[in-house]
């Protein structure tokens, strides 16, 4: 079976291909169009599929549209109601209502050959579940979804056995987890959709003073669903213009939504515990990528593993769509990675670098190479295989330095252009973290924060957090061979198992992608190499 999933109704849209129960590709569309998030969650938007993304995977994979079994949507029309039988207040959405309806004509312009009879409408929820149940490496699991919003819901929680999912509870709009957060980004004074990490970020530098307020509108219900609707913000805290300095009373309020979060999702843990009973919990929606109450969930809650899926955004329902339909016929492989993007051979990049013309050299080991500039306190811009999907960057398209320098945090930040409170992570191989960190582990995906062993904070003080922990990525030489030796090699040099890394972009750009972003961030950017395969371009050389 070929089965192409498609997310394109709300924002992160994304293509996704599975071949005969194997995810073989898996990209977002921001990444192409190099528009941050694919486009804004307006339903003047939804018409918009990922058309650049979904072609890429077919190309990848030498499918023509014809050949496919089934185009997956990660959206079911039919199950939605009218925005304002939901208590939500969006005047339009009956115009996003009719665009999800009309996606099959969509599909079949942007990939001519398509029949559009093909396309099949697969639940919102039941897509993100999809992508953290069938996907994960527990065959048997617990799912817990919470995003903003799907049809006329915003949670489902169930559970997996032998394949197949059973919902055990929904939780109806408007209550939503989701949705309370984005009020309180765009009440902070950040980007609604888009800046809610920063939101958890900022918590860390509060006291959660409002959490006995916030309960009021923000708990578990007893019954596997939970309040969260009718938040006077205003009445805790003053809103925070866009440019206007954060101060302790808009860290105390992120603090406190961040507490009553956490306590919540605690209790919706453990009643789907009790309900289902397994050793394993997934978990996806956007609410999954707030790796603070991951850790809580981690550390408080009932489950011997937790898996939280590296898209667990709306662009992970792409995968999750193609995979609850394989699913029906034959049982889907478990995901291979988060390196399911866009590549280059060797040939290909220095095909690249020849047009670029910019001078570069090929030294005898890449990693040797970049372990020695980031030893001389180097900034690097490290492209490496198959790019990443999701929000975070695995060592593909990285930037990377010296975590034994604090003004390595503030100098990043710089690079990036970035707030001051956000923090950078590590990548450490995995049998050296435990050494280091403390919490779940393995962690691949940095979906996790770990508190940073108290003689080791002075020792790699740009990745530790205000509060002392960091959100690593353990590094297994199996899965990243190239990422492990940089790492030791870096340790030869410096004493030290940790590398600093973040997401190679500047803010407000979606992550580098293919060649040409790459060439073009390492030339606006004070960046000091460019490991881009087993190739060097060199900021002495390239720009003298």
């Amino acid at each position: 079976m070929r089965i192409l999933g498609i997310n394109a109704l709300f924002h992160d849209p994304a293509a996704a291909l599975v071949v005969d129960g194997r995810t073989v590709a898996a990209a977002e569309e921001e990444r192409f169009s190099r528009r941050k998030h694919g486009k804004r969650p307006v339903p003047f938007s939804a018409w918009e599929v990922p058309e650049l993304s979904a072609r890429w995977c077919l190309e990848y994979a030498g499918v023509r549209p014809q050949e496919l079994d089934a185009v997956a949507y990660s959206f079911d029309p039919k199950l939605a109601r009218p925005a304002r039988d939901m208590g939500l207040n969006d005047p339009w959405d009956p115009l996003r209502l009719e665009y999800a309806r009309r996606a099959p004509e969509f599909l079949a312009e942007a990939l001519p050959g398509l029949d559009p009879d093909q396309v099949v409408f697969v639940p919102h929820h039941v897509a993100h579940a999809a992508s953290a149940g069938p996907a994960s490496p527990h065959p048997d699991n617990d799912v817990l979804v919470l995003d903003g919003r799907g049809e006329a819901a915003s949670h489902l929680a169930g559970r997996y056995r032998d394949g197949k999912l059973d919902t055990l509870a929904t939780q109806a709009l408007p209550h939503s987890l989701g949705l309370v957060y984005e009020e309180l980004t765009e009440h902070l004074g950040f980007l609604r959709s888009s800046d809610e990490y920063k939101v958890m970020a900022l918590a860390s530098y509060g006291t959660p003073r409002h959490l006995e307020r916030l309960r009021e509108y923000v708990h578990a219900t007893g019954d596997g669903g939970f309040a969260a609707h009718g938040v006077d913000w205003a009445a805790l805290a003053p809103p925070r213009a866009k440019d206007e300095p954060w101060t302790r009373v808009h860290a105390d309020l992120a603090a406190s939504a961040q507490a009553v979060l956490e306590e919540t999702l605690l209790d919706l843990v453990h009643w789907l515990h009790r309900e289902a009973g397994g050793e394993a919990l997934t978990m996806a929606g956007g609410v999954a990528l707030n790796c603070v109450a991951n850790s809580a969930i981690a550390a408080r809650g009932p489950y011997r593993h937790v898996w939280v899926q590296p898209a667990a955004g709306d662009a992970g329902t792409a995968l999750g769509a193609a995979l609850h339909v394989v699913g029906q016929a034959e049982t889907p492989q478990p995901m291979p990675g988060a390196d399911l993007g866009r590549g280059w051979d060797e040939a290909e990049l220095r095909d690249w670098l020849d047009r670029a013309g910019v001078p570069y050299d090929r030294p005898d080991d890449i990693a040797e190479a970049v372990a020695e500039t980031l030893a001389r306190d180097g900034v690097v811009a490290w492209f490496q295989g198959r790019s990443e999907y999701g929000p975070r960057a695995l060592g593909h398209r990285s930037l990377l330095a010296h975590p034994g320098r604090a003004e390595n945090l503030e100098r990043l930040n710089n690079v990036k252009g970035r707030e001051e409170f956000r923090p950078v992570a590590p990548m450490v191989l995995a049998d050296r973290a435990a050494e280091i960190f403390d919490g779940p582990m393995p962690s691949p995906y940095m979906l996790f924060v770990h508190d940073v062993a108290e003689e080791w904070r002075d020792r790699i003080p740009a990745v530790v957090h205000v509060d002392g922990t960091a959100r690593i990525q353990t590094v297994e030489e199996r899965r990243e061979p190239l990422v492990a030796r940089m790492l030791g090699a870096f340790e030869r040099r410096t004493g030290l198992p940790v590398v600093v890394n973040t997401s190679l972009n500047t803010a407000g750009r979606p992550m580098v992608d293919d060649p040409r972003d790459a060439l073009e961030c390492f030339g606006s950017a004070p960046v000091d190499l460019l490991a881009i395969g087993p190739y060097a371009v060199r900021r002495g050389k390239a720009y003298a």
